[in-house]
Formats: C-alpha cells, structure tokens, sequence
C-alpha cells in the first residue's frame, strides 16, 4: 500500500491536474493524519518539532487507526515477526522529503527489566515507552472482548519511527524524544481505545515525559 494519496495514486497512474498533482491530493493539520482520531494536538504540536511542518499529505485511507485495530485483532493469538504499517506521515510535495514510520506489532511478553540501549530515555506509560532522538516505541498489554483468538490478552508494541537517509546530528536530542513520545503516545491511545482495551492498556490520558 502506498504511504500517501500521491504515490499511491500515481502509483495506479491516476489522472493529475494541471501543475501534475492527483485530483485527490490534500495537506492537511497533524490531527487529520491516520483517521482523524490518532493524532492529538499535543501530538500535532510534537511533529512539527520533529518534521518542522505543521501541514502534511493526507493519509491515505487504509491508514487508519481502526484499520490498524482490525488487522492487529485478526492476527492475535500470533506473534508478527516484523512491524505492520499503521500510518505515514509526510510532508507536502515540494518540501524537503521526511517520512515517519508509525507500526504496530505483537509480543510474546510484557518489557523485561533488561536495561534499555543508551540512547534510549525509558518513561513510565504502559508497561513501558522508550524514547529517543529518531524513534519511540509504547509497550501496552491490551485485555479486550475483540482480541477473541489470544483469549482476551496481547501485548502490543506501538513504534514511530523517522525513515529515510540518517538525519544530520541533532542539537535538540531531548525535545526530539520528547516529540517522538508523544506522537507515539497518541497513537497507542487511539488504538488501545478503539480495540477497547481495559483501562486504556494502562496508557495516560496525557503523555508522561518524565524519565521512569
């Protein structure tokens, strides 16, 4: 599936307008990224500290976070061996190209008490999230009626990722992790919410930054 309107619909050789967009192609604020529902303000405000954008191409439709919900319950009570797309971000045509990775996946366990690689800052949401200046990732046990096939239970790992060519070093490491939290706190949420997971999968209504 293409990450966004534009390469998919180029992709399908769809018609463009006059300047070579798709017909359908839109930017759209953060909080209309993946659905509409899994992107908070608070989220929105944290891309724009990562990407520098406050505008973005618009999700394509299959990325979304009630799709993702439905394909994660239909793979439960197997593990994924790799990440599964839940949504792209990226900014508009004609910027300077930066994609974000949002994936979802299934682990066996909870988060061991192993201590976490350096550049990780481990915060206290979930079973637990880890933090750095590229990538975030929310562990959360989710106890639900629609997790039929593992018997109510799945541990699931929610992960945002930066994509593409390694980014210039960066001067803002802290602010960057607290960015990437957040927007992977947002998401983990709106699916712990929409798979009806039992108290939120033990996710805080507002992302916790404070190291655990």
């Amino acid at each position: 599936m293409a990450g966004s309107l534009f390469l998919g619909a180029t992709g399908c050789g769809g018609d463009g307008d006059k300047d070579g967009l798709p017909k359908d192609y839109k930017v759209v604020a953060g909080t209309q990224l993946c659905g509409g529902n899994a992107i908070s303000t608070d989220a929105s405000k944290a891309l724009k500290v990562i990407t520098g954008a406050s505008r973005f191409e618009a999700s394509s439709k299959g990325y979304t976070v009630a799709e993702a919900a439905a394909n994660l319950a239909l793979a439960t009570p197997g593990l994924t061996a790799g990440r599964e797309d839940a949504c792209r971000v990226f900014k508009p045509i004609g910027t300077r190209q930066f994609q974000l990775r949002i994936t979802w996946r299934l682990a066996d366990n909870a988060p061991t008490d192993d201590p976490a690689a350096s550049k990780f800052t481990v915060l206290k949401m979930g079973d637990e999230t880890l933090a750095a200046a590229d990538m975030a990732y929310v562990y959360f046990t989710c106890r639900s009626d629609k997790l039929v096939g593992s018997g109510g239970e799945a541990h699931i790992v929610i992960g945002v990722e930066y994509w593409g060519m390694p980014k210039d070093p960066q001067d803002n490491v802290e602010a960057l992790k607290d960015a990437y939290a957040t927007v992977a706190h947002s998401f983990s949420l709106a699916m712990a919410k929409e798979l009806r997971c039992e108290k939120n999968g033990g996710l805080p209504a507002k992302p916790v930054l404070d190291p655990a």
